[in-house]
C-alpha cells in the first residue's frame, strides 16, 4: 500500500475517533450515565442500573468481587463502542474520593472529559479534584447536568457555582423547563426545538420544533407559569451569558452545559450527539523527542495503568495502552523504551468492561490491554524504531500508612508476589524500613488499604495484618550524605522500591524542622 493512502486511513480513524473520561462525585449517577451511553452504541441489551444493584444485574462496568459488594467503582474501566460513524472510548474512572490516585491517572489518557453533577447538590469535594486535574492539562470539559427529574437548584446557581469553585465559564446549551415533578422537557438553544420529557420512556425522543422559546406551543405543552417562567431565564441567559465559541470550549476555558436525566435517558442521546460533534478528536501527545502526532505512521503508545488479575480464573495481569500515533496490528514487533528491547504484541485485548475481545488492529485514541508477564510499569511508552519517551505520568503522594504482615509466616511467597504485583499495578506504594526490614505501605486513600486487604486474600490466598502507623507526609530525599540518625523523632527513613530514600513524618512541623536542619538536601513530594 502506497504512503499517502496509508496516511489517508490513519486519518480517517484518528477523525472517527472520541476518548474520554466520565469525572464526578459518587451518586452523580456516574455509573448509569455509562450504562446508557453503551446502551446506545448497542454495546448492551440491558442497563443493569445502581438501583438493580442488590439484584444479579451488576453493573457492567463494575467487576471486582469488591465491587458488587459495595456498589463503587474501585478500577478504571475502559469501554469501547460505535455510534453515528464514530468509534468511542469510555474511561471510567472511580467516583470514591479514596481511588484518586488511579484515577488521575487515567485521565492523562483521556482527551476530554464529561463532568456529571448533581442537579441537588451542585459541584461536590472530589468533581473539584478530578476537574483539577483535566484543568492542568488543559483538557475540554462538558457538563452534564443530571436528575433533573428531581428537585433540584435554579441552573444559574448551578452556574455561579462552576465558575466560583471550578473557575470555569459555562454555555448551557439547553435549558430545562421545570424540575422535578413539574418537568416537561428542556429547550435546546442551538437548534430552537423542545425534547419533551416522557418519565421513564425515552426509547424514541420526543422532540417538537419551534420559532423560538416564545413559541406559543411552548405555552399549550408546559403551562403558563412554567412558559413564562422559561422566557424571563433565556432572556437573561441571551444578553449576559457566555455565546458559545468552540475555540473556548477546546482549549478547556468554557464549558457547554447540558441538562438530563440519566436514569430516564433524558438528554442523554442529545448530549452524545452534541459531545460527538464538538469534543476533539485524538490529539498530539509531548514526548522527549518533541509533540508526536497520532497521523504519524510510526506506532507509539505508553502504559497509563496496570491492573492485575481481571479474570479470576487465570492469574493475569493487563497492562493498559493508550495509542498515540500510528496503527497498532497485533503480532507486530515494538520497542519497549525502558527495558530497550524489541516486544512481541501477541494477545492484545479491547474492552467492554469485563469482556475482552483480541483486537486484530487499533488506532490513535484506542485503548488495548496487553498482557504483562511482569515487564510493563506505569508510564512505560512502547515504539517503533524511535526511542520515544512520553512526558512522565504524575506520581502521588501517599497520606496514609501501615506496616503490613502476613499473618501466616508459610506463605511468605504469595505474600510477597501480592504485594510486588499490586505496587506495580500502583494500587499501594511500598516502603521499607532502613533498620529492621519492616514492610511499610503508603496509600492516597483509606479504601485502597481495604481493596488491597481483600485482593491479598482473594486473588493470592494470604491473609494480611495491618498497623496503622501515625505518618501523614512522605518526601523523597536527595542528599549526599543521608543520616538515619536525624530522622527518629517524629519521623522515620525508609526506602521505596527503587531504593531511593524516603522520610515519613508524623506531622508538618517535623517536616518543616527536618527541611531546615538539612539545608542541602532535597525534599521532594514525589518519586524522582
Amino acid at each position: 500500500m502506497n504512503m499517502s493512502k496509508t496516511t489517508n486511513i490513519l486519518q480517517e480513524e484518528v477523525d472517527k475517533r472520541r476518548t474520554f473520561a466520565i469525572i464526578s462525585h459518587p451518586d452523580a449517577g456516574k455509573t448509569t450515565l455509562t450504562e446508557k451511553l453503551l446502551l446506545f452504541g448497542g454495546a448492551i441489551r440491558l442497563a443493569g442500573t445502581v438501583k438493580a444493584r442488590k439484584a444479579s444485574k451488576h453493573a457492567t462496568s463494575d467487576w471486582m468481587e469488591i465491587e458488587k459488594q459495595r456498589g463503587i467503582s474501585v478500577t478504571s474501566s475502559v469501554m469501547q463502542f460505535d455510534y453515528l460513524g464514530h468509534r468511542i472510548n469510555i474511561l471510567d474512572t472511580p467516583g470514591h474520593q479514596d481511588f484518586s490516585e488511579d484515577t488521575y491517572r487515567t485521565l492523562t489518557a483521556a482527551d476530554s472529559a464529561v463532568m456529571l453533577i448533581d442537579v441537588a447538590k451542585g459541584v461536590e469535594a472530589q468533581t473539584i479534584k478530578l476537574f483539577q486535574v483535566c484543568a492542568k492539562r488543559g483538557i475540554p470539559i462538558f457538563t452534564f447536568i443530571n436528575k433533573l427529574d428531581r428537585e433540584g437548584q435554579s441552573p444559574f446557581d448551578l452556574m455561579e457555582e462552576l465558575e466560583r469553585v471550578l473557575g470555569i465559564r459555562s454555555v448551557p446549551m439547553n435549558w430545562p423547563i421545570g424540575m422535578g415533578r413539574e418537568l416537561c422537557g428542556v429547550y435546546d438553544r442551538m437548534k430552537n426545538q423542545v425534547e419533551l420529557f416522557q418519565g421513564d420512556d425515552h426509547s424514541k425522543i420526543n422532540v417538537q420544533k419551534v420559532d423560538s422559546y416564545e413559541d406559543p406551543v411552548i405555552r399549550e405543552m408546559a403551562g403558563e407559569f412554567l412558559h413564562d417562567q422559561l422566557k424571563q431565564e433565556l432572556e437573561l441567559l441571551d444578553v449576559a451569558g457566555d455565546p458559545f465559541d468552540l475555540e473556548k470550549v477546546l482549549k478547556g476555558e468554557l464549558t457547554p452545559v447540558f441538562f438530563g436525566s440519566a436514569v430516564n435517558n433524558f438528554g442523554v442521546q442529545t448530549f452524545l450527539e452534541n459531545f460527538l460533534e464538538l469534543a476533539p478528536k485524538p490529539e498530539p501527545r509531548k514526548s522527549t523527542e518533541g509533540v508526536v502526532e497520532p497521523t504519524n505512521e510510526k506506532f507509539s503508545g505508553y502504559v497509563f495503568k496496570i491492573q492485575a488479575n481481571m479474570n479470576p480464573a487465570h492469574r493475569d495481569r493487563v497492562a493498559f495502552l493508550r495509542i498515540v500515533s500510528g496503527k497498532f496490528e497485533r503480532g507486530m514487533s515494538v520497542k519497549h523504551v525502558r527495558v530497550g528491547k524489541e516486544i512481541k504484541l501477541s494477545q492484545p485485548q479491547q474492552f467492554l468492561a469485563q469482556d475482552r475481545d483480541i483486537v486484530q488492529e487499533a488506532y490513535p485514541g484506542d485503548i488495548i490491554g496487553l498482557f504483562d508477564p511482569g515487564i510493563f510499569r506505569i508510564g512505560d511508552s512502547l515504539s517503533q524504531g524511535s526511542e520515544i519517551v512520553f512526558d512522565e505520568l504524575p506520581t502521588f503522594s501517599p497520606e496514609i500508612f501501615s506496616k503490613v504482615t502476613a499473618k501466616n509466616a508459610l506463605k511468605h511467597k504469595q505474600y510477597q508476589k501480592g504485594i510486588d504485583q499490586l505496587t506495580e499495578e500502583g494500587t499501594i506504594q511500598v516502603f521499607r524500613t532502613a533498620s529492621f526490614d519492616e514492610t511499610i505501605l503508603g496509600v492516597v486513600g483509606q479504601l485502597q488499604f481495604e481493596v488491597f486487604e481483600h485482593r491479598m486474600k482473594a486473588e493470592y490466598g494470604v491473609e494480611v495484618q495491618l498497623q496503622r502507623m501515625p505518618y501523614q507526609f512522605a518526601r523523597w530525599i536527595i542528599d549526599d550524605k543521608i543520616d538515619p540518625s536525624k530522622f527518629r523523632i517524629n519521623s522515620t527513613l525508609v526506602k521505596d522500591k527503587k531504593d531511593n530514600y524516603v522520610v515519613l513524618f508524623e506531622n508538618e512541623y517535623a517536616m518543616r524542622t527536618a527541611i531546615e536542619k538539612n539545608p542541602t538536601a532535597k525534599f521532594l513530594e514525589t518519586a524522582p
